[in-house]
């Protein structure tokens, strides 16, 4: 029993990431950048915060005048609905908080909210934060955070990776401009790729495909084949691969152009070798070549093209038009060959060594690469709006 609870708490504080201060300001800066009053006279709310060490709510408390903010909103989950073995406990903030009430500390959540300079000192800012007990421990599925969400103008957090579709379809349902921290493979999840597709939703200006560093608790694990950064700043740290922030609110990068070569010169200069020399190959299910890197994209194709989900870090609405996605089938069936992998492609996978569950039907992109049946990871369906000649 003590092994299992020590592997508990292991797991619990495993759990535990903070967005750096840094991250935040960069990405909000692109916004600014592309507009200067995207935040002004506009209610910010924080769910799935922790107020009282929270980057987020420090980074929009401390610019409070700057941003034109009219309200800040930031709320946390209460202690009991998080891991028990992460055993948080009351901090002195609230210990000696006048409204400290040691019934709700471990079972409600906390509002903190920002709209005035309360101690006279001629600025608004973090030392002008009011906090009260939620009425329930703070789910964002709440009534009660849903409410707020409806009171409010843009959402930013970074919510529960475990909890990204729900949170999606929450905040979609919200009709609200907001930005998120998720991990890119939420790009195709039906909660989401369908509004990147309408041109609803696209990703943020950084950190895509690079990874990003978060804050962890003292006593985190590492994997035994972690390589990277364990302390930044005075802080233990751990970079976590393919994150990416998710919205509604424009930037300057998706709206520049990716530079292309020709069809013909990639075929003859490309530094793929995939590529170099061999050409693109079509799918077997599907009426598209499969181009398995950005930069390689041919300027010049007109037909339908099946592109790594990591274009979507280049990806600007102005050059390309998006058609569909492999794996979930949420793509028109004109573009389909056949109806999904068919029996003799799967046959021919497994006959040559391929591993996992493929059946005939699946909309998973299949392409005979040298001859032998090969399984495409996830791929996004484009096609240019106005090739090049």
């Amino acid at each position: 029993m003590a092994n299992q609870n020590l592997g508990d708490a292991k797991r619990a504080k495993n759990d535990e990431f903070y967005t750096q201060y840094h991250d935040i300001e960069k990405e909000m800066n692109a916004y600014l950048d592309y507009n200067q009053d995207v935040f002004r006279d506009k209610t910010v709310l924080l769910p799935c915060d922790d107020p009282e060490w929270s980057n987020f709510t420090k980074y929009f408390a401390q610019n409070f005048e700057r941003l034109g903010l009219k309200k800040l909103i930031s709320t946390s989950y209460a202690p009991n609905s998080k891991p028990r073995e992460l055993n948080i406990q009351p901090t002195l903030f609230e210990l000696e908080s006048p409204q400290f009430d040691e019934s709700k500390s471990a079972a409600n959540g906390k509002i903190y909210t920002l709209t005035q300079d309360l101690n006279n000192d001629n600025v608004v800012n973090v030392e002008d934060l009011e906090w009260s007990y939620l009425e329930g421990d703070g789910d964002f599925r709440s009534e009660e955070i849903s409410a707020l969400r409806d009171e409010s103008d843009i959402v930013v957090t970074n919510p529960p990776f475990s909890l990204f579709r729900d949170f999606m379809s929450w905040i979609s349902s919200g009709g609200k401009d907001f930005a998120i921290i998720g991990n890119m493979n939420g790009i195709t999840y039906k909660e989401t790729f369908p509004l990147i597709q309408q041109n609803k939703v696209w990703l943020g200006a950084t950190n895509f495909n690079t990874g990003m560093y978060f804050t962890v608790p003292d006593g985190f694990t590492y994997a035994s084949t972690y390589k990277f950064d364990r302390e930044q700043n005075g802080r233990a740290v751990n970079r976590v691969p393919g994150v990416c922030w998710f919205t509604n609110l424009d930037h300057g990068r998706r709206h520049q152009p990716l530079p292309l070569m020709t069809e013909s010169d990639n075929v003859k200069f490309s530094k793929h070798k995939e590529i170099k020399g061999v050409g693109y190959r079509k799918y077997d299910n599907y009426d598209a070549i499969d181009v398995p890197f950005t930069d390689a994209i041919p300027s010049d194709y007109q037909g339908v093209m099946g592109v790594p989900i990591s274009f979507l870090g280049k990806y600007s609405p102005e050059q390309f038009e998006i058609l569909g996605t492999s794996d979930n089938g949420l793509v028109d069936d004109l573009l389909k060959s056949t109806p999904g992998l068919t029996a003799a492609f799967v046959e021919a996978y497994y006959a040559s060594g391929g591993k996992g569950a493929y059946k005939a039907g699946n909309p998973t992109a299949g392409i005979y690469a040298d001859g032998v049946a090969t399984m495409v990871y996830k791929r996004i369906f484009i096609r240019h709006r106005g090739p090049n000649k």
